[in-house]
């Protein structure tokens, strides 16, 4: 059984704590060793009144029991003075418990400014002071937990309580906040809504009904919530009668009611409300990110459906021709030189891993067939998004810390090569008005001396930026595709690390948005995001391992779109539909079901029309005639051979430098088999060599194992039956 929650050495402030659920509270506390600050202003219910005489009771029965207590009769608005007692007293502050709480019930027609403001004074002032006056020192000491308490009244409304319905969700709002700029210093704060019999509750509740509330039923969610052990932030959660359940917000999926070329009425709303509020397949937003960053997936589908903006800008011609001087326009050429280095250290970023055997190729520099992912081509023109230059441009006055990276495509024309340099050259294609932002397209072209290897285009979106009166669509822009409408082909998860936006941006996107929490929580995240681009990566190379076998050869191209963003540490899930040889796909977060990447695809070359060299093409492999003899020759002795050997060995033969076939020495099962190709199952060892040594070792011309240490023979898997092979062949020189 788990140890018990304790709360030794901590120093927990509790408001309202002369009866009722304050009361539980203290006592919970101090029975499992915290050092408590009973508050109590004595009033009544209605707040009415003081003295010391609550707090003095509570405090006694704490030493009673041997625990440790203060009392404190201020009121909350006073919340220095709270905060105060427990720094002179205790010499700290752990934990803050805003309980504290009165009553002014009237109908609405009846409330009165006293009985407005007082309720908000007492409950919502009242929790921002007492929580004002510790925070800074929580932030100090980089620890820091504060319960807020709501009430379903002020969840879903109660009557005659619209002053304390109002302040109790203001309390809401207050926690979602403080959870977000605490997290980084290890300050949490969550809100309970708790049903339980107290002065306040006798007021709406059935006496039996109050009876059978206790506050103890509470107690052990707030001490569970205000634990250093509990990594809980922002919840809201509803407590009573021994019944615990957190509570979210959910959201319809809603309509899109603007229409080609004419205004957006009322009509229109009417029109499309069975569909605004049908909660089917409804979304679950948790952060004011999810909640408006939807708006580019919006703007996207409005322009897909054709539906154009009302024109509201007089200025817009001479807005217009600003961004015209500006489509065209050429940016400095940049070269971008990469070692295998940078390549594997890309592969490593976009989730390339030693744990799936067929990835060593893009993480193993020594491999046979070693390859730099497709999507490195990214890498290779991104310096075109970091240096600034769009701020150069003429005519782009815009505010580009509001610029969003929206769609992505990248075009091979070739493999890349495992090191290079290669020359950028990057225009502005177009410029697009998508009303509420603007898009600017850019494309890059990479050339190796004279040859186009890869082709970029960024879609950059600038929130706040449109409504000029400029166009809205680009035959320039390369448009991302819905998928289709069915269960997917084919689906793959692979898990981010903690450290993931750490390891990718040694790509060269120090965008600091990735990497210091500070940053993140000022830009309005929790923590630092994913990359979107690493998100790309991830879902690009499932596409090739899923439907290409991990060939770089037969990746051409590949378009997003960005949705979401993605938190390091969550899981990528790729849904792939293969139509052709185009692979539509989303990527979603496999923990919440968000889609961060959405109308995607990628386009690959037909395996007949990937250029290999095989011994049935031309028969230039040598080595095709031994394997052939030795397939030939086994059907003697491959009985006992089998008995000796029990391995399946698979072999790569290469040709300048690439695999250039590959075959299969099975000498598990029956007689023996030799087939060209991969194993059918899985290999036990796997031997790397080219042609020319291949051949050498055949007429005993090179030695086996000074190939292998010289680098010329490469061996995976169980190596030690390599040399069990050399031998039976020796034994088997006829084979």
């Amino acid at each position: 059984m788990a140890s018990p929650l304790r709360f030794d050495g901590r120093v927990v402030l509790v408001t309202g704590a002369g009866g009722g659920l304050g009361r539980a509270y203290a006592l919970a506390f101090a029975e499992r060793g915290a050092l408590v600050i009973v508050n109590d202003l004595g009033g009544d219910f209605k707040g009415i009144g003081k003295g010391s005489s609550a707090a003095d009771k509570v405090v006694a029965e704490i030493r009673r029991k041997g625990g440790k207590a203060v009392a404190n009769y201020d009121s909350v608005e006073a919340g220095e003075k709270l905060v105060k007692t427990a720094l002179d007293t205790f010499g700290r502050i752990d934990v803050v418990v805003n309980n504290a709480g009165i009553l002014r019930d009237r109908s609405f027609s009846r409330i009165s400014d006293e009985d407005w403001d007082i309720i908000h004074r007492v409950h919502l002032r009242g929790s921002f002071q007492v929580t004002r006056a510790a925070w800074d020192h929580m932030k100090k000491q980089n620890y820091g937990r504060i319960l807020m308490t709501s009430s379903a009244s002020g969840i879903y409304g109660n009557f005659g309580q619209a002053n304390y319905s109002a302040a109790k969700l203001g309390i809401l709002g207050l926690c979602n906040t403080l959870a977000i700029e605490g997290r980084k210093n290890n300050i949490h704060c969550n809100t309970i809504a708790p049903n339980a019999g107290s002065r306040m509750t006798e007021t709406v509740l059935p006496e039996d009904l109050v009876e059978a509330l206790k506050p103890e039923y509470v107690a052990p969610l707030v001490l569970w919530l205000c634990h250093e052990s509990c990594e809980e932030n922002g919840g809201l959660f509803e407590v009573g009668a021994g019944w615990i359940g957190k509570l979210r917000w959910e959201r319809t999926l809603g309509a899109i009611v603007r229409k080609r070329n004419q205004p957006m009425t009322p009509e229109a709303v009417r029109d499309n409300w069975e569909k605004i509020c049908d909660f089917s397949n409804a979304s679950k937003p948790q952060t004011i990110q999810e909640s408006t960053g939807g708006i580019v997936e919006v703007l996207h589908k409005v322009d897909s459906e054709g539906i154009s903006p009302n024109r509201t800008s007089h200025a817009a011609p001479a807005a217009t021709s600003g961004f015209v001087g500006a489509v065209g326009h050429k940016l400095p050429s940049f070269s971008s030189s990469y070692t295998e280095l940078q390549s594997i250290m890309y592969a490593l970023g976009v989730g390339a891993s030693v744990k799936n055997p067929k990835d060593l190729k893009f993480v193993y520099e020594g491999s046979a067939d070693f390859s730099c992912l497709p999507t490195f081509g990214v890498i290779v023109a991104q310096k075109s998004m970091m240096n600034g230059g769009l701020a150069e441009v003429p005519g782009l006055s815009f505010n580009f810390a509001k610029a969003l990276h929206g769609e992505q495509y990248l075009e091979l024309y070739k493999p890349l090569p495992r090191s290079g340099e290669l020359k950028c050259e990057a225009v502005i294609a177009d410029i697009l008005d998508k009303g509420s932002g603007v898009v600017i397209v850019m494309d890059v072209y990479s050339y190796s001396g004279k040859e186009l290897i890869c082709y970029n285009q960024f879609s950059v979106f600038v929130v706040g930026s449109g409504g000029f009166g400029g166009k809205r669509t680009s035959e320039k822009l390369k448009a991302a595709v819905a998928v289709p409408n069915r269960p997917p082909d084919a689906v793959l998860r692979d898990a981010t690390s903690l450290n993931q936006a750490a390891l990718y941006r040694l790509s060269g996107d120090w965008n600091p948005l990735h990497i210091d929490p500070d940053f993140a929580s000022v830009a309005g995240f929790e923590k630092p995001i994913l990359h979107g681009l690493c998100t790309f990566g991830f879902s690009a190379r499932h596409v090739l391992q899923q439907f290409a076998d991990n060939d770089v050869s037969r990746f051409k191209a590949i378009k997003v779109r960005f949705a979401k963003p993605v938190y390091p540490g969550q899981t990528l899930q790729t849904e792939m539909w293969k139509e052709g040889n185009r692979i539509h796909f989303q990527t979603k977060v496999h923990e919440t079901g968000d889609v961060v990447i959405s109308n995607a695809y990628v386009d690959l070359v037909p395996a007949s029309g990937v250029s290999t060299h095989t011994p049935s093409e031309g028969g230039e492999l040598q080595s095709a005639l031994v394997f052939g003899e030795i397939g030939r020759r086994l059907k003697s002795v491959g009985r006992e051979v089998v008995k000796k050997a029990n391995a399946v060995f698979e072999w790569h033969i290469t040709k300048g430098g690439t695999v250039a076939a590959k075959w299969t020495i099975d000498l598990k099962s029956g007689s023996g088999e030799v087939y060209q190709g991969p194993a059918k199952g899985s290999a036990d060892v796997t031997i790397i060599i080219s042609d020319e040594d291949f051949m050498e070792v055949v007429f005993g011309k090179l030695d086996p194992q000074k190939a292998f240490f010289s680098g010329r023979l490469k061996a995976r898997g169980n190596i030690m039956l390599s040399q069990k092979l050399q031998m039976i062949l020796k034994d088997y020189a006829k084979l």
